[in-house]
Formats: structure tokens, sequence, C-alpha cells
């Protein structure tokens, strides 16, 4: 419960003081490429339960059905000139506060991912669905995408065992500091999830 009120508390300052600031990259996603500059896709959520999550475009629309799909590198040609600084400073996933208001996700917790990789999970992985998905988490700030995707989801399996506020708030304050030196932000050669081969 307490967990819950801090969640709401935060999300929706965030909503309120970053509207202005959403409006304008809204307006600048529009300005540079065609599409809604609002993109949703389903996730994984609680014990499984799909939503849809709600982030601000970065990539040219349709991308996720061109080039290397889901993933995405560095330099990566479908991002548009807005969506890499959305990404630098990840203010791509601020609309996700909306997914916290909505109960869908918190503030904390790992992070949200698509049903086919949730169709993958060992029975011990489907741990990490125990707790509602997060905008930030343990693996985010141990490495986030650079990072191999079984130690990122081994990373969320220690926080499901091991939340508590405290650790909650290490998470959020080395949040900040990874955010604003822009780490991890895309997969290295050995990170990242790789879809199924046919």
């Amino acid at each position: 419960m307490i967990a819950r009120v801090l969640d709401i508390v935060i999300a929706g300052a965030g909503s309120i003081l970053s509207a202005p600031v959403i409006a304008l990259l809204v307006l600048a996603i529009r300005l540079e490429s065609p599409g809604h500059p609002i993109y949703s896709q389903t996730r994984a959520g609680k014990d499984g339960e799909p939503f849809s999550i709600y982030k601000l475009r970065t990539m040219v629309r349709g991308a996720e059905f061109t080039g290397a799909g889901l993933a995405i590198q560095e330099g990566d040609d479908r991002i548009t000139r807005v969506g890499a600084f959305l990404r630098r400073y990840s203010l791509d996933e601020l609309p996700n506060l909306w997914n916290v208001l909505r109960g869908e996700m918190a503030i904390v917790g790992p992070r949200p991912t698509i049903p086919v990789q949730v169709q993958q999970y060992t029975e011990r992985q489907r741990g990490r669905l125990a707790v509602k998905p997060g905008i930030t988490g343990w693996a985010q700030v141990n490495g986030r995408a650079a990072l191999p995707w079984s130690q990122r989801i081994e990373l969320d399996l220690w926080y499901v065992e091991h939340r508590s506020l405290a650790l909650d708030l290490q998470i959020l304050a080395r949040t900040v500091r990874m955010v604003l030196a822009g780490d991890g932000i895309y997969k290295g050669e050995a990170g990242g999830w790789h879809p199924p081969v046919p």
C-alpha cells in the first residue's frame, strides 16, 4: 500500500511537471516525421497480464516491421534525430508515468517486456512477473540493454526477492545518475534480447 501511494504521488507530480515538456516533444516529433507521436505497444505486466505501454515515438513509423525489427542498435537509421535526443536522456519514457497512474506499472520494478519474450521464460524466470513492471529497476541501473538478456533477468529476479523501500530509493538515485550519463541505452555485442530464429 505504501509503495502504491508513493507511485501515485511520484507519477502524479511527474505527469503534471512533465506535461509542458511532453507537449513540446510531441510537436517536435510531428514536425520531423509522419505518424502519431505517442507510441503504444503491448507488454506483459504483473503475472503476465498484457497492457499497452505508452512512450514517445523515437523511430520512423512502422520501424518494428523494417530493418532489425525489435532489435535496436546505436546508430540505427530508423531512429529520428529527435528520437536520438529522447533516447539519450530517456525522455521517451515520460508517458510511462501514465501507466503508473493507471496501476499497470510501478516507478521501480523490472522493465516490462513483450509477450514473445515471456513465452521463452523458464519457470524460474517467470518469477520476474511476480511484481508490477517499472519505469526503472535493478537491471536498469546495472547495465540496461548493454547486458546479456539472461543476466538482466537474473538481476530482476534478485530485485523481486530483495525488494524494499530502501532498495527502491537506491535505484531511483542511481537512475538519475545513469540518465544524465546516458549509459547502457543501446545493447552491446553481447547485450539485449534477440528474437527466436524460425
